[in-house]
């Protein structure tokens, strides 16, 4: 038997052959022959991507957010624009139950009166100061220059008896601004100021006041204001209803949250931040009508 032959049948040879035949083997390789059907991970996968790939997606997602913003955006400018909320909702403009009798008028922060600006700010201080407390004479002063702003907008609740023969205020408009009657000042008994906002990047109608006279409160009149006012909100294709309550105000609390099924926001400081959120003299309460406001607002997604 020559050396060859020897080595062939010496126990390491034939452990050698065994080794490269098992190792070298396409189907016992890590990887090699099916790799193609082995699911890769998204980092493999956007590794496995060049600049140029990267780069083309980058500007996709920018072009993506830039036109939902710019959609966004639209649709406040389009529920801004709007001069009378209250034409689509002609059964809003009276409301005659429970021994009250009032009739609804729209208005805008630039177009108001001195005399009407001067009633907003008396009813709004008889109301509130109590609430805000030591917070009210920098709250007051945020409250004026709010009541005023171009993009303010105003729902007016008159007393059927105080105004005039049509149940309407008599009131005429001269440069822009509202002139007033006597009857149309005597008439007023509570307003709601609301505007068109974007918030978390969801558009929303959100209100800054509601206000009434003691004479009308518990008459099922707040409640009827703000059922108009979520008509408003889906009317222009607003996500949500966004307000700030004082936590000091616990009647107006349980109503919007016990009656009118309103929530804490995800945006409110006792959610963004429990520890520093207690600290915090208000919450800010919502309620949404689609799944993306509902995802942001409600739920903090």
């Amino acid at each position: 038997m020559g050396d060859w032959e020897q080595n062939l049948n010496s126990p390491f040879f034939r452990l050698s052959v065994w080794r490269r035949s098992c190792f070298s083997s396409p189907q016992s390789l890590p990887y090699e022959g099916n790799r193609t059907e082995l699911p890769q991970s998204p980092s493999m996968e956007s590794k496995s991507k060049g600049p140029s790939a990267r780069h083309k997606e980058k500007k996709l997602k920018r072009k993506e957010v830039l036109e939902k913003k710019k959609a966004v955006d639209e649709l406040v400018r389009a529920a801004s624009s709007e001069t009378d909320h209250l034409a689509s909702f002609q059964a809003f403009r009276h409301y005659n139950r429970n021994g009250v009798s009032v009739c609804l008028d729209s208005g805008r922060g630039d177009r108001l009166s001195s005399s009407v600006k001067q009633y907003v700010c008396n009813l709004v201080k008889a109301n509130m100061e109590g609430p805000f407390g030591a917070e009210w004479p920098a709250e007051e002063k945020v409250k004026r220059r709010e009541m005023v702003a171009p993009e303010a907008r105003y729902i007016f609740v008159h007393d059927v008896a105080s105004a005039g023969a049509d149940g309407m205020p008599s009131a005429v408009e001269a440069k822009g601004e509202v002139v007033e009657s006597v009857s149309e000042i005597m008439s007023i008994v509570g307003f709601v100021h609301f505007r068109f906002l974007v918030e978390e990047e969801i558009p929303v109608l959100y209100v800054y006041e509601i206000q009434l006279e003691p004479r009308v409160q518990g008459k099922g009149l707040g409640k009827f204001l703000m059922q108009l006012i979520e008509l408003i909100a889906r009317k222009n294709r607003m996500g949500a209803v966004v307000l700030t309550v004082q936590k000091t105000n616990l009647s107006a609390m349980k109503f919007y949250t016990s009656k009118l099924r309103y929530i804490i926001s995800s945006i409110s400081p006792s959610r963004v931040n429990p520890l520093l959120g207690s600290e915090a003299s208000y919450e800010i309460i919502c309620k949404a009508f689609e799944a993306e406001a509902k995802a942001v607002l409600e739920e903090g997604d």
